[in-house]
């Protein structure tokens, strides 16, 4: 379907305050600098019980991995903990830039969301945030009663770079004989080094994040690693074991394809796999909830299906 003109309202504006990475901007601190110097949008922050910073142990690095820990309103533990990985092509975004995404997963979920500040490419590159994120999976498993959480009930979630670290995560967690999970929610998945899906061709330019951008951040992450090591490119894995899926993808992203295709391996590997695909919706639309009433339907649905996940069994 066509863009409403709402929502290409909201592309342009999100495209014109972004910088032309992979093209015009090439250095990440650069890039990282002329985003922190946009004015932040006049959004309140949406109220939650308790919002706690962390460092837990890192992988192989003595400063530890900072995490922020949001426990929903009217809490009454001991609760599921949902572990979030950001987005921003391994490169830009933190805790900040989707901190009211998950304050908005803990309150609708009830579960208690470890937001992960793993560390960035190229200053940090591949596997270093695959295997901070997969620290922390491990510290919450063993540490979650200490903050009200229930060690049996563990879901991984992830937009975009952040859907590409849920899913590594579950398959280190599947290959160490780690605790069950009960979903991994993949919001437009980053997983396909190669860009070689239609997606990519039909969307390359104009829909906010483009093929430069996407080059240019996989350029970043990867370096001389190899592009089909499954733990940077989980398109490429052995995908028997995990735990259920639900995938949400957008008709005008680039990445639509192979998270679609990601989702049918899935269930071809005996997982099952839920895929939404929101037409007229761009990559990155989720957090985009205050402007648009289709990334509300779309993280309502997502967050329901997120707490049926956790709920006891």
């Amino acid at each position: 379907m066509s863009m409403t003109p709402h929502t290409r309202a909201v592309v342009d504006a999100a495209a014109a305050a972004f910088p032309a990475l992979g093209t015009k901007v090439l250095d990440a601190a650069e890039a990282r600098r002329l985003l922190a110097a946009r004015p932040p949008a006049p959004i309140e922050p949406i109220p939650v019980a308790v919002v706690e910073n962390r460092v837990v142990p890192g992988p192989d690095h003595a400063a530890g991995v900072p995490v922020r820990i949001y426990t929903p309103l009217d809490a009454v533990g001991p609760l599921p903990v949902v572990m979030f990985c950001h987005g921003g092509g391994f490169v830009i975004c933190n805790l900040d830039s989707h901190d009211q995404f998950c304050r908005e997963m803990a309150n609708t979920t009830g579960a208690l969301v470890v937001s992960v500040d793993y560390r960035r490419a190229p200053e940090h590159r591949f596997p270093a945030a695959a295997h901070d994120a997969y620290a922390v999976l491990t510290w919450i498993a063993a540490h979650a009663s200490e903050f009200g959480g229930d060690p049996a009930r563990l879901a991984v979630a992830g937009d975009s770079a952040g859907g590409n670290l849920a899913t590594v995560c579950a398959l280190l967690n599947r290959d160490h004989n780690g605790p069950a999970l009960a979903l991994q929610l993949l919001l437009y998945p980053f997983l396909d080094p190669t860009r070689s899906s239609d997606s990519y061709r039909e969307n390359a330019q104009g829909y906010f994040v483009t093929d430069d951008h996407l080059r240019w951040y996989w350029e970043q992450y990867l370096g001389d690693a190899d592009p089909a090591d499954p733990h940077a490119a989980p398109a490429h894995a052995d995908l028997t074991g995990l735990p259920p899926a639900y995938i949400v993808t957008g008709e005008y992203d680039p990445l639509r394809d192979e998270g679609e295709a990601y989702g049918r391996a899935l269930t071809a590997a005996g997982v099952k796999a839920e895929i939404h695909r929101y037409d007229g919706m761009f990559h990155g639309f989720m957090t985009m909830s205050d402007f648009l009433p289709d990334a509300r339907r779309a993280d309502a649905a997502a967050f329901a299906a997120l707490r049926k996940a956790l709920e006891p069994k």
